[in-house]
């Protein structure tokens, strides 16, 4: 990965972004893709790179990967100050005590932990439980109410403490790459297709999107406006290579071994075989999944949007999904960007993904 990649990926990553608070991460990918293509935005946040095919009756395709994360949204404070929270998105009540937290206030940042009681005034039971998170609360080291309220308030969102860092290899760890890692393949995907010396025989629309994680709305609210005949979601998935999931039921895939497939009922079955001989023509590492119904990502949205459209999933293989310590394989990510860039180039009429 060139260096320039890798730091609007950090950056990226870095970038709060839990859903309905999208903004800092959606404003660096626009700067981002600004050079090489044209770029909208709407009322949702969500953010569009076009750029044209050959002629104006060309099919239109649609990348779309979202932007926004897991996180928490602050909802009360008492008397002493300590701050009540809310979960946006899937958050692990397992996972969140002791963790440090940057609540994002209209001032600036301001850090937190999620308070724990010590192990050594815990009754037995409570070792065995998990604290519900209404029960959980963060403490910024306010001496009463009357101090935190004058550093953050109700609404204010709240992202886990996190840095984007090397383990061995190309194998990185970080909060967010679900679905960051998605954005940031869009983004590359735009940039390397502007570099062609030949235009392109459809019209590329590469979006960023908002609010997936409560329910796919910029994924939605973006297909409506795109129209597009032809869409691929690239998201993340589970990887099965770590010792506590289950692979009879979430498939074999690994990091570092490429990209994922599915197929399935959210899936064209043209648009996917289109993916899959490419990677066989280009030597992409790809791997394979079966998803029977809908796949809870903004593929399917994209799919039964207007008229339908012709919609395939890249998936990038994850460890540790919803946690501060999502581990993937940086191969992985350049592979997703060659594979989608190649597929691109060879779409020319969309009569070939009808199915009968």
């Amino acid at each position: 990965m060139r260096d320039e990649s890798l730091n609007f990926l950090k950056e990226l990553l870095h970038a709060p972004s839990p859903s309905g608070y999208e903004q800092p991460a959606q404003r660096l990918f626009k700067s981002y893709i600004e050079p090489f293509s044209t770029v909208t935005t709407d009322v949702m946040g969500n953010v569009y790179g076009r750029i044209d095919g050959i002629s104006a009756d060309c099919p239109r395709v649609m990348l779309v990967g979202h932007s926004d994360e897991i996180g928490l949204q602050i909802k009360y404070i008492d008397d002493k100050g300590f701050i009540y929270f809310a979960a946006i998105g899937g958050v692990d009540p397992h996972l969140t005590p002791g963790l440090r937290v940057n609540i994002h206030a209209k001032n600036g940042t301001v850090r937190g932990v999620i308070g724990k009681k010590p192990i050594h005034l815990m009754e037995t039971k409570d070792r065995e439980s998990v604290v519900k998170l209404d029960a959980q609360y963060i403490d910024i080291g306010a001496a009463d109410k009357q101090e935190a309220e004058g550093l953050v308030r109700i609404g204010d969102s709240a992202t886990f403490s996190s840095e984007f860092s090397f383990l061995q290899g190309n194998r990185v760890t970080a909060s967010g790459f679900d679905d960051k890692a998605g954005s940031f393949i869009v983004a590359e995907v735009l940039r390397q297709i502007s570099a062609l010396d030949e235009k392109l025989s459809c019209h590329l629309y590469g979006v960023s999107s908002v609010q997936e994680e409560i329910g796919l709305r910029g994924g939605t609210t973006s297909s409506y406006n795109v129209k597009p005949d032809i869409g691929i979601c690239v998201e993340v998935d589970f990887a099965t290579d770590q010792p506590d999931v289950e692979r009879k039921h979430n498939g074999d895939v690994a990091i570092g071994k490429g990209p994922i497939l599915p197929r399935g009922a959210n899936i064209n079955h043209a648009l996917f075989e289109l993916l899959a001989d490419t990677a066989a023509e280009e030597g992409i590492p790809v791997q394979f999944t079966g998803i029977p119904r809908a796949t809870g990502t903004d593929a399917n949205v994209m799919q039964i949007s207007r008229g339908g459209v012709a919609t395939a999933l890249v998936k990038i293989p994850l460890r540790y999904m919803h946690t501060p310590v999502e581990v993937l394989d940086l191969a992985d990510l350049d592979s997703a960007v060659k594979l989608i860039t190649a597929v691109v180039k060879k779409i020319r009429d969309k009569r070939a993904f009808i199915p009968v």
